[in-house]
């Protein structure tokens, strides 16, 4: 099957629905869990607020690179990034995160419905992976959840 606009949206609400699902039913006490105890340190609640960030950001990335930019910048940090993004949004509850995420999740849904389907082998550079086509950057931002919460399953039975 050849992926397409309208098969990577409907992709993309099938996952968002999956992850907002997933955090819903964590208790009160899940969202301080460790996740991951190396360089940041991050807790339930951090990775949620990571999704939120990612979001926000690939949705300038794709946007940029539909229009014919060449991406992240050159210099760009994205471990820096990450963690700053993070602790800006540390005073949100999970139920405000879970609802900018639901947000900035339709409005990537909304950008990767128009695209051209031409546009899907667009390139540009992505922050983690470098060089990478539309449609790859597409496709990390439903996986990219489902690696985190592969994570979080491991310490945290949901």
């Amino acid at each position: 099957m050849v992926d397409t606009p309208a098969l990577l949206a409907n992709r993309l609400t099938q996952e968002g629905d999956k992850t907002i699902a997933f955090f819903r039913v964590i208790s009160p006490s899940g969202w301080d869990q460790l996740v991951y105890n190396e360089g940041a340190k991050w807790n339930v609640q951090h990775i949620l607020a990571h999704f939120v960030t990612t979001e926000k950001a690939v949705s300038i990335l794709t946007t940029d690179i539909m229009a014919g930019g060449s991406g992240a910048p050159d210099n760009f940090d994205i471990n820096s990034f990450n963690e700053k993004e993070v602790v800006a949004l540390k005073n949100l509850s999970p139920e405000d995160l879970l609802n900018q995420l639901s947000a900035l999740r339709l409005t990537n849904i909304r950008i990767v419905s128009g695209i051209n389907p031409g546009d899907l082998v667009k390139t540009g550079k992505h922050p983690y992976f470098g060089s990478a086509a539309l449609i790859d950057i597409i496709k990390l931002l439903y996986r990219h959840h489902q690696i985190h919460i592969r994570d979080i399953r491991r310490v945290l039975p949901v």
